[in-house]
């Protein structure tokens, strides 16, 4: 939802063509991996340290991503329903398959990046990801940009903007599905 939050900010502040998506966590390790957008989705972080730089499967799109303005309303953007930490980004994955785009990585060791190591104390895994992302396609028109609710609370410094934010939690009704 803070994703979705970030890209109704920034389109309320410029005309942005591409936006990045990035965990603060994530720290690049090649700095000729172009941030950027292209024709067709794109996962940056490819090779976690955390995952012995390989890809933990062929879905993953976690960590640092960038789709065009146009790419993300497509998707109808993040899903809001994932509270916790866990799904949203393969949620993500799944937007992107139904909208019949196919994802780009950059090549060889481009895509490297440090994650910086923490736990997930006082945070709670979102146990009911499985049963969301089961009905990704369903969700995907009712749950996101369109259904986004939140109160800003902005105040700009010459070197940042900062965004806080009350959320309105969106309950999927999955048995619905």
């Amino acid at each position: 939802m803070l994703f979705n939050v970030g890209f109704k900010e920034a389109m309320n502040d410029l005309d942005w063509d591409c936006l990045i998506f990035h965990d603060v966590d994530h720290l690049i390790e090649n700095d000729r991996n172009y941030y950027g957008c292209t024709d067709m989705p794109r996962h940056f972080a490819v090779k976690l340290d955390k995952y012995s730089y390989m890809l933990p499967y062929n879905e993953f799109f976690g960590g640092v991503s960038g789709l065009t303005v146009k790419q993300f309303r497509r998707i109808n953007g993040f899903p809001n329903a994932f509270w916790g930490w866990g799904g949203e980004d393969d949620d993500l994955w799944n937007r992107v398959q139904f909208a019949n785009y196919s994802v780009s990585r950059p090549y060889g060791d481009l895509g490297r990046y440090m994650s910086i190591p923490h736990h997930h104390r006082g945070e709670a895994q979102f146990l009911g990801r499985y049963s969301l992302l089961r009905h990704s396609k369903e969700r995907q028109k009712v749950d996101g940009l369109n259904n986004l609710k939140y109160l800003p609370l902005i105040s700009r410094s010459p070197l940042f903007t900062n965004i806080t934010v009350s959320l309105s939690r969106m309950l999927a009704p999955v048995a619905d599905y």
